[in-house]
């Protein structure tokens, strides 16, 4: 076995072959011990011990001065030397995730690993240490992570040159996702992590399993790093890689116990094409029964189901390509498919179609996967995406919280191998051991069970959900003092005392490193608004200028007293430390835009659907800065502006440009806002105002179609609350004009087809306004205007009848057929008068072609309107006007 063949064993999770002769003896040990997750053996192995041998230790200097392999590596070009340092960095990655991820309890010590105890090392200082040099980005690691320096010692190893191992690009993958699990937040790794992998995929273009771990885990960190876009990509080519085939369709069932009739089921109905007798993981040695996976709960409820029951599907049923597939009985998934599937139910929280995968889109996904368990990983994060799910349903929150407690209890035991255990943990989204007690907290918090919340958020030392614990308590001293105790080192003690109630003392005092303790600073300045300032430049100083966080507060605290300067120096630093918090990016584009530096502004809004590009709030605001850019004082409004603080805070803003205004705005900025505003509807499909600022855009840069369309949005969404307020009747009427102003008989046209064709004037935009007035308008409002613009629209279409009556309800809901016995305002008794003289003049136009009483009508509406309102204005000097009309009337 060469050396790439004994890389690939690795990657693929499985133990390298001994009939190897190209290895020496201790080298195919090692391999074999990592391969085997005997971890003690491989970093106690002489070769280990050889490669991490210590020189003379300064505890204050960085650790990577500490070992004797950094100054030999340069002329270190053996080919053995270098599968030695990667097999002893994969022993230590992997013995980090055992000790943190999926157990059992880890059997050696990083103090035993380098010999630190000869040179005066102690476990707690390699714990301070790696600690503090695994914060990154401003962003400190959990503290409470267990031996943190075997992942510090593996990114040393790994970090290290190569010239002869092929899959170290992979490995630096692997490497950096733990880490951002580790992180506070997600901190954007440098960008050759992900460039680096593109050329793993040609040496491994032939295996499609190890292809699609690629492509899988390359999506993975995309979406620990929430780009989804680009996440859901990579899963698309793992899926395309491995050959799975899965259809999500609809078959008969039944999910209630006392359900009568079979009713259409969502299923997942899938097909792998990799070989699944072949995995190990179906080897008795490896899953000898059920006591070797993770306890499924029952859900013992009195309605429902434990599963969907699926009737035989039906012979005369159309078929899909998968529609050979029982859905009750579907064959067993290679366990690389599961993954998939998966990853593909990620975003659990997104509860919108706009967002992904709902709740019920998801449910299939994970139902397929839970029903034939193939390993211990992949199978605890099918029951635990299940727990999620059922989180937010009365009927299984029950079973979905003791799930998740059943999870975490299982961590420690040895009910599997370690291993199997291993074999796809790359390939899945597992959160750590704390992130799951962090979720069952949050779980106990939904439910109402504080106290038990608290209890978990304390044990795990995460201070910033205790405050919110003490806050949700009425109780913010406790948390202030808790606080001001960690800052003073007297952690110990200040847990004592909320356990017990015991006084303080300052014998004990805890290490914070910078990160931990700037953080500290800044839980300070939320509590303390009236010492905010003070506290988050503390938080500054300590983390000497790294910290994101101080910076992300200190700038949504200035943002919210409208300091816009200020605010937008601090959010400069923040997004610079830290480039993927999208709502960092928000806050800093609308303080630009408040002070008006529209180019910073459009950076910033720029940066936001970069990362998010379903944030339509933020392709609003870009369009609106695109309209402002180059022109003279523009008017800014916030239709919508929340307080500002760290982490929140929204300016949502609309357009009110006028016309001469809007002819300085350079064409080219009109349609990338046209642009901006046609992407952000796509996520923003029932918000109103930008509907309305797509509906000005689209008018000034001459998509009427979409203008028309944008129009009927505004209406559906709003005329229930404003009535006819709804319609923008300037853009109705330029609408009409749009298609009248073409001529009414196709013959008569000198352009051809032009009008015909295009969807933005005459025949070709006629539809759409028709559909408009007659389908979305009218059947919810009504104002003279409307109606009237209805009449000319129907006038150039010769439907004489239909457009008199349409003037004649213009009439009735205008200022004279509403007008009551006993006005006695002039002006708006004139006004009538005009509108009488106007639907008279209608009625000898289209009276003729339609009825012959016309006459008659136009009579009585005359003769009514000076009845109603002879007594009040009789004497005007437009009264004469209306007895004149009438003796017209009667000699025509």
């Amino acid at each position: 076995m060469d050396i790439s063949s004994v890389e690939k064993a690795l990657l693929a999770g499985s133990c390298p072959s001994e009939g190897s002769t190209s290895l020496p003896d201790p080298v195919l040990k090692l391999a074999r011990d990592v391969g085997d997750a005997r971890f003690r053996d491989a970093l106690l192995s002489p070769l280990a011990r050889d490669l991490l041998q210590l020189r003379t230790v300064n505890a204050n200097d960085p650790s990577v001065s500490w070992f004797q392999f950094v100054e030999r590596v340069d002329d270190d070009v053996d080919e053995m030397g270098e599968l030695v340092r990667l097999l002893v960095a994969i022993a230590l990655l992997h013995a980090f995730i055992q000790a943190n991820w999926t157990g059992p309890d880890l059997d050696v010590r990083p103090i035993e690993i380098i010999q630190g105890e000869a040179v005066g090392l102690t476990d707690e200082i390699l714990h301070i240490k790696a600690t503090s040099e695994l914060a990154y980005g401003g962003e400190p690691a959990y503290h409470l992570t267990k031996h943190p320096f075997l992942l510090r010692l593996a990114q040393l190893l790994l970090e290290s040159p190569y010239h002869h191992c092929k899959s170290i690009p992979w490995w630096r993958l692997r490497a950096t996702t733990v880490h951002q699990h580790v992180l506070d937040e997600t901190v954007a790794p440098p960008p050759s992590v992900l460039a680096s992998i593109e050329t793993q995929t040609e040496s491994i273009s032939s295996d499609p399993e190890l292809t699609g771990r690629l492509h899988l885990e390359a999506g993975l960190l995309e979406h620990t790093l929430s780009q989804d876009r680009a996440a859901s990509d990579y899963f698309l080519r793992a899926i395309k890689a491995t050959g799975l085939q899965y259809e999500l369709t609809g078959a008969l069932g039944k999910r209630t116990k006392f359900q009568q009739n079979d009713l259409s089921q969502l299923v997942l109905l899938a097909e792998s094409q990799l070989s699944v007798a072949s995995t190990s993981e179906t080897s008795a040695t490896e899953i000898s029964g059920p006591s070797s996976l993770p306890e499924t709960l029952a859900l013992n409820d009195d309605t429902l189901l434990e599963q969907t029951q699926f009737t035989t599907s039906d012979p005369n049923a159309e078929k899909g390509r998968l529609g050979h597939l029982d859905p009750s009985s579907q064959p067993p998934l290679h366990p690389l498919d599961q993954c998939i599937l998966l990853s593909l139910c990620l975003n659990v929280q997104n509860t919108s179609p706009a967002h992904g995968l709902t709740a019920e889109q998801m449910t299939p996904y994970v139902a397929r996967v839970i029903s034939h368990p193939r390993n211990w990983s992949v199978h605890t994060m099918a029951l635990l995406l299940r727990s999620r799910l059922e989180s937010s349903r009365t009927r299984t929150v029950e079973r979905a919280t003791l799930q998740l407690q059943a999870l975490i209890d299982q961590m420690p035991t040895a009910d599997s191998s370690v291993p199997e255990r291993l074999r796809y943990f790359h390939d899945i989204p597992l959160p750590s051991k704390w992130e799951l007690e962090r979720e069952l907290a949050l779980q106990f918090l939904k439910l109402g069970v504080v106290k038990s919340a608290l209890e978990i958020f304390e044990r795990l030392e995460m201070w910033e959900e205790v405050v919110k614990c003490w806050g949700s308590l009425d109780k913010p001293e406790k948390a202030k003092a808790i606080v001001r105790d960690l800052l003073e080192g007297k952690k110990d003690e200040a847990e004592n005392v909320i356990i017990h109630g015991k006084d303080l003392s300052k014998d004990r005092r805890v290490y914070l490193d910078a990160a931990r303790e700037a953080k500290l600073w800044c839980l300070l300045g939320d509590l303390e608004p009236e010492n905010a300032v003070e506290h988050y430049n503390r938080a500054w100083d300590v983390s000497k200028q790294t910290s994101g966080r101080a910076m992300r507060s200190l700038g949504g605290y200035y943002f919210a007293r409208v300091e816009y300067d200020k605010a937008i120096d601090c959010l400069k630093r923040a997004v610079t430390i830290n480039p993927l918090l999208s709502r960092s990016w928000f806050i800093l584009g609308c303080a630009c835009v408040r002070v008006e530096r529209w180019e910073d502004a459009k950076d910033a809004f720029s940066r936001c659907v970069a990362i998010d590009d379903e944030d339509g709030e933020s392709w609003n605001n870009l369009a609106s800065v695109y309209l402002r850019m180059g022109t003279p004082k523009p008017r800014v409004t916030g239709t919508r502006q929340d307080q500002a603080t760290e982490g929140t805070g929204t300016d949502e803003m609309a357009l009110t440009y006028d016309g001469e205004s809007s002819k300085s705005i350079p064409f080219a900025n009109k349609m990338l806002a046209f642009r901006a505003l046609k992407q952000g509807l796509k996520y923003s499909y029932n918000n109103w105002r930008m509907w309305s600022n797509y509906m000005i855009v689209a008018m000034d840069v001459g998509e009427l179609s979409e203008a028309c369309r944008a129009l009927g949005r505004i209406v559906e969404e709003t005329s229930d609350k404003v009535g006819d307020k709804a319609v923008d009747e300037d853009v109705l009427e330029r609408l009409v004009d749009a298609v009248t102003r073409a001529p009414a008989s196709l013959g008569d046209n000198e352009n051809g087809d032009a009008s015909t064709h295009n969807p933005n004037e005459g025949h070709g935009l006629l539809r759409n306004v028709t559909i408009l007035l007659e389908k979305t308008i009218l059947p919810r409002v009504s104002s003279p205007r409307i109606f009237r613009a209805y009449a000319r629209l129907l006038t150039w279409q010769s439907r004489w009848e239909d457009a008199l009556k349409a003037s004649l309800d213009a009439y009735r809901v205008g200022t004279a057929g509403t007008m009551r016995r006993g006005e006695t305002d002039p002006a708006k008794w004139r006004e009538a008068v005009v509108e009488v003289e106007e639907i008279v003049d209608v009625l000898r136009n289209f009276g003729p072609r339609v009825s012959g009483n016309w006459r008659l009508q136009a009579h009585s509406i005359v003769r009514t309107f000076a009845g109603r309102t002879k007594e009040s204005f009789e004497d005007e000097p437009e009264w004469p006007r209306l007895e004149e009309l009438r003796e017209e009337l009667k000699n025509e």
